[in-house]
């Protein structure tokens, strides 16, 4: 038998739980235990998941914890977020640090893979860690097992671009920000229409893209439009993901009257991939996008406006009020999306 493996301490009535007793419950070594709470991207999704649920269950809490509680003066929140792969979330976090200036509050970020390629491991083992006194989560997927470990754990969060009933959140509301574009472009006489955004790794996860094309389907149904009327373009996002989109469905001949991106640089990409082409923007075909970025405003683009900076100053104010004992309770806040008509629909 491996030192790793080895037998735990004896536990009486009133023992700590330790990491041996943890390997010993989940049948693997004191090494993955450790890489579960430090290192989760090292283990493997149904190991993780099982020495997670060993460590609720048991209540473990590493020794690092204990030192953390006794920290004053100085909180410290997490910010977990794909901040490399989406510049929204960057600006999110502006607010958010606009609501902590002044406070006595450290922020710590958390990079993760966008939600479409991989679910955040970091995010199953981050609040048992005891390195945090709060958490924002940005744009990432939360399970009900999550759910209950946060409330266990009575670690303050609070979620941006996502949902779950039990924690307070701020989003912006994607199907009406849908719904809006849809309502438009229908007035306008477009009569085929697609969606053009990366593709999800989950349908089950209730994301943006998933709420804006059930708002667009929504709007052409009210405006008489068979359910076919929409299709949905997969690409990568970015700007060349959105030429690569155009070129695709010229070629395939697929082309509808109208596009909307699922944000403002996949649809800079289908303008410069369809006027490359010879097709008009908007005569032939209309073109909008969805965020209401400088980027848009510096080529026109007509977009979806969403208040980045906002929805994470109310997010920071939330969380530090949780902190600081002011928190009515869970609070779903949903500030409303505006459609701003440029030259491109």
């Amino acid at each position: 038998m491996s030192k790793q493996s080895r037998t735990p301490p004896a536990r009486g009535p009133a023992a700590t739980v330790t990491i041996y007793h943890i390997a010993e419950r989940a049948g693997v070594s004191i090494t993955t235990v450790s890489n579960a709470l430090n290192r989760p991207d090292r283990v493997g999704a149904e190991t993780l998941a099982r020495v997670m649920a060993v460590i609720d269950e048991l209540g473990f809490t590493p020794k690092a914890a204990a030192v953390s509680r006794a920290r004053k003066g100085v909180g410290r929140i997490g910010v977990l977020a794909p901040f490399t792969s989406y510049a929204s979330y960057r600006s999110r976090l502006v607010g958010v640090l606009e609501a902590c200036a002044g406070q006595a509050i450290e922020v710590v970020l958390f990079d993760q893979q966008s939600v479409t390629e991989a679910a955040s491991p970091l995010l199953g083992s981050l609040p048992v860690t005891g390195r945090l006194d709060g958490v924002l989560i940005m744009g990432l997927p939360l399970k009900d097992a999550m759910a209950r470990r946060l409330a266990q754990r009575q670690l303050a969060t609070v979620l941006i671009d996502s949902f779950h009933p039990d924690l307070s959140s701020v989003n912006v509301d994607d199907e009406a920000g849908g719904y809006l574009v849809g309502k438009y472009l229908a007035g306008q006489g477009h009569r085929t229409f697609a969606y053009v955004s990366e593709a999800q790794k989950s349908e089950t996860f209730l994301s943006a893209g998933i709420l804006r094309m059930r708002g667009l389907q929504r709007a052409l149904a009210d405006a008489g439009l068979p359910p076919g009327a929409m299709k949905r373009q997969i690409t990568s996002h970015d700007v060349e993901g959105g030429r690569r989109a155009a070129a695709e469905m010229i070629g395939a001949g697929t082309l509808p009257d109208a596009l909307l991106a699922h944000f403002d640089d996949i649809a800079a990409g289908l303008v410069s991939g369809l006027r490359a082409k010879g097709v008009r923007v908007p005569e032939d075909v209309a073109v909008t996008g969805y965020d209401g970025t400088d980027f848009a405003d510096a080529l026109d683009l007509t977009t979806v406006h969403q208040p980045f900076v906002e929805s994470g100053r109310i997010a920071g104010g939330l969380l530090l009020d949780q902190l600081n004992g002011r928190s009515p309770g869970v609070q779903h806040v949903m500030l409303p999306a505006q459609l701003i008509i440029r030259s491109t629909a």
